[in-house]
Parts: structure tokens; C-alpha cells; sequence
């Protein structure tokens, strides 16, 4: 019975390595938010709640997380560790209660962020490393108006620029974001 058992493990782990269930490489991007609940404007409504900023967030996370390796070198390993985010526009309540959970998007309420990033290679050596402060204050005249229902679609371009600024344009990136 314990040689059946034996033989049937030892062929699980053989047939789960052939379909690609072995563990999974790390991740080639790290995204950090270093205290969130001091961030300057990560929120859905005008009231904001934990779980709308950490909506938010994944957002952030998901974008970098997919772009991001298209810019990097074989085994090459980023880190972004988001210190500030503030968001494009502005909740004013004062309009009146049907206003509370409309962002009102003006030039004086540009999107900025503030984080770190550091890029290691394959044995972990720094290749590059540094400090962002990214606003676009004309971030109205060059905003895509197809993008419309993306909640970041002021944030992604300053992330997609940055990008492209830092690290080697990639030739299979397309110009959307």
C-alpha cells in the first residue's frame, strides 16, 4: 500500500512539473505602498474608505505590474515604492450633496507621485536606483478622452512616460496605456 502511494505521489509531482504547476518564478516587479493612510488623495468617494483606497492601489499595482516587464532585461527585478499619491482632481462638497462622490477635474489639481524605485539584476547588484516626483500639470490637453471610464486614466501616462524615460523603449510596447 505505501509503494502504491509512493509511486502515485511521485507521478502527481512528475505530470503537475509537465503542466506548468511547479512553483512560480518571483515576480519581476514589487510594488509598494509605504503607509497608504498618509497618502495624499487615494480615495473613490469624498469620504473615502479603506477599501476604495485599497482598490485604488491594486489598480496602481496591476498597471506596473503588467507594463513594466516589457521594459526590463531578462531577470532583471524592479521595485516601486509608492511614498504619495495624489490623484487627479478634487472632491468639493461644497457644490452640494450630489457633488460629494464626483471628482471635479481641474488644471490646479494635477495627478502627482511620489515614490522610490530601485532595478537589480540577476544576482541582486543595483543597476539602477532613485527617487521620482512625477505631476503633469498639463495632464487635461493631453489626456485621452477614450479612456473615460479608467479611474487612472490621468495617473497611467505619467507611469507609462516614466517608464519609457527610465528604462530601455521596448519594441513590442504599444502606444496605448
Amino acid at each position: 500500500m505505501k509503494t502504491k502511494y509512493v509511486l502515485f505521489a511521485a507521478t502527481f509531482a512528475a505530470a503537475a512539473s509537465l503542466f506548468g504547476d511547479a512553483p512560480a518564478a518571483a515576480p519581476r516587479v514589487n510594488v509598494i505602498f509605504d503607509h497608504p493612510e498618509n497618502f495624499t488623495d487615494v480615495k473613490e468617494t469624498s469620504l473615502g474608505s479603506e477599501k476604495g483606497r485599497d482598490y485604488i492601489l491594486s489598480r496602481f499595482k496591476e498597471y506596473l505590474e503588467q507594463r513594466a516587464p516589457s521594459y526590463l532585461a531578462l531577470g532583471q527585478t524592479l521595485t516601486v515604492t509608492f511614498t504619495d499619491i495624489d490623484l487627479a482632481g478634487e472632491f468639493e462638497p461644497q457644490r452640494g450633496p450630489n457633488f460629494n462622490n464626483v471628482r471635479i477635474v481641474k488644471e490646479i489639481y494635477p495627478p502627482r507621485l511620489r515614490f522610490t524605485y530601485k532595478l537589480t539584476d540577476t544576482s541582486g547588484a543595483v543597476v539602477k536606483q532613485g527617487e521620482e516626483r512625477l505631476t503633469d500639470m498639463s495632464y487635461l490637453m493631453t489626456a485621452s478622452p477614450v479612456d473615460t471610464e479608467d479611474s487612472l486614466r490621468y495617473e497611467k501616462p505619467l507611469l507609462k512616460d516614466w517608464l519609457s524615460e527610465r528604462f530601455a523603449r521596448p519594441k513590442n510596447v504599444t502606444a496605448d496605456h
